[in-house]
């Protein structure tokens, strides 16, 4: 089987780790913070916060803006689910902004449109996500420009992105957004095995995010309620959790950061070597936006709604991994016990029901694209 996506780990990244093994730090060392440096200074942000997982990344995003109950967030239903669940860990609650049809993401004017009708109504979001899908950015200037005219916060989920640019930038320099957030789960750019990583250029939210992912607990003397009673007080100034990335998966995302950019070279050779192999076949390829350049998380080509699951079958039946991203959310049960409903978000559904994640990843040969370049010419 080819897979749709897998981890690249090398002889560097396996002595990176081993180090650390050997070393006197197992968690809470040197090497989370070189790590969380490193990927910073990257983006161009002043801040970077390392946690266990982009899920806990968005979770402590949310705290650090203060969501709380009464509180919406909005996000895109082409996601995965902890774009929205993160406002529910808050006691938030969760609406959805549909998806333009070109590159599938935000829609800069459903936005205009739905934050007029809120303000309208005495009911905007606190906060919204928009989502940086396969690897190419939302269109963030417009996206931004709203969010500030009517005072909403903006946490970018960059799960997909790390590695891209957006009007020539990285992506995670928060030109645009409070709090950008990154995965490195093993299918993602680089990886971490778990973990994700928050990036901010305001350090208020960046201290707030530590707080939160290590049980609300400081040792700095100014932060406490009192003097310390001893070299061995610490308190617990907030609520928070165990969110801690360890030193290992530190180590290995910070020996894999020293590859990005021949990753994503690599995968971008691979999206053009598809676009050209997949030319003259019955399905549409990704449309690169020109104020962006994909990281290419994801090569999703998209089919003929009819046989969209035939070709899905008849792939996974000749050995390639294919798989489907995403399941709109508002269509799960847990969402739609809240009242919404298919159809009230067309363009993220019809996406949903085109939509086909071919395999794309550092380690794809030439050879094992061809593969499954026939695979698709044989089943369609």
């Amino acid at each position: 089987m080819i897979p749709y996506g897998r981890q690249d780990i090398s002889e560097d990244d396996l002595r990176a780790v081993e180090a650390v093994l050997k070393s006197d730090f197992l968690t809470q060392g040197p090497v989370v913070p070189a790590f969380e440096r490193a990927v910073a200074d990257w983006c161009g942000a002043a801040h970077g916060v390392a946690v266990n997982s982009a899920t806990s990344a968005l979770h402590v995003a949310c705290m650090a803006l203060g969501l709380g109950p009464g509180d919406v967030l909005w996000t895109v239903p082409n996601t995965f689910v902890a774009s929205a669940n993160c406002a529910i860990y808050c006691g938030g609650t969760v609406d959805f902004v549909d998806i333009d049809p070109v590159r599938f993401t935000m829609c800069p004017k459903a936005l205009a449109a739905k934050l007029k009708a809120a303000a309208a109504a005495g009911r905007l979001p606190k906060i919204i996500v928009p989502v940086h899908l396969c690897g190419q950015s939302a269109d963030m200037a417009a996206i931004g420009t709203l969010a500030r005219t009517y005072g909403v916060k903006v946490i970018e989920d960059a799960s997909h992105a790390i590695g891209a640019t957006y009007l020539g930038q990285p992506i995670g320099d928060c030109r645009y957004s409070d709090i950008c957030v990154f995965s490195f789960h093993p299918v993602k750019i680089i990886t971490t095995a778990e973990g994700g990583l928050a990036t901010t250029q305001d350090a208020g939210l960046a201290r707030a995010m530590e707080l939160a992912r290590s049980h609300g607990i400081t040792r700095e003397a100014d932060e406490m309620t009192h003097a310390p009673d001893g070299p061995w007080y610490y308190q617990q100034v907030t609520l928070g959790y165990n969110y801690r990335m360890t030193e290992m998966q530190a180590a290995l995302g910070l020996s894999q950061m020293t590859r990005l950019p021949s990753m994503v070279a690599r995968r971008a050779e691979l999206a053009a070597r598809y676009h050209r192999l997949l030319a003259d076949l019955p399905l549409t390829v990704p449309v690169q936006a020109p104020d962006t350049a994909s990281s290419w998380h994801l090569y999703v080509v998209q089919v003929d709604p009819a046989r969209h699951r035939a070709v899905f079958e008849g792939l996974r039946a000749q050995g390639i991994g294919v798989n489907l991203h995403y399941i709109p959310v508002h269509t799960q049960p847990y969402y739609a016990a809240m009242g919404f409903t298919p159809g009230m978000f067309p363009v993220s559904e019809g996406y949903y029901a085109r939509a086909i994640s071919i395999p794309l990843y550092f380690g794809l040969t030439d050879a094992a694209q061809d593969q499954v370049v026939a695979a698709l010419r044989q089943v369609l």
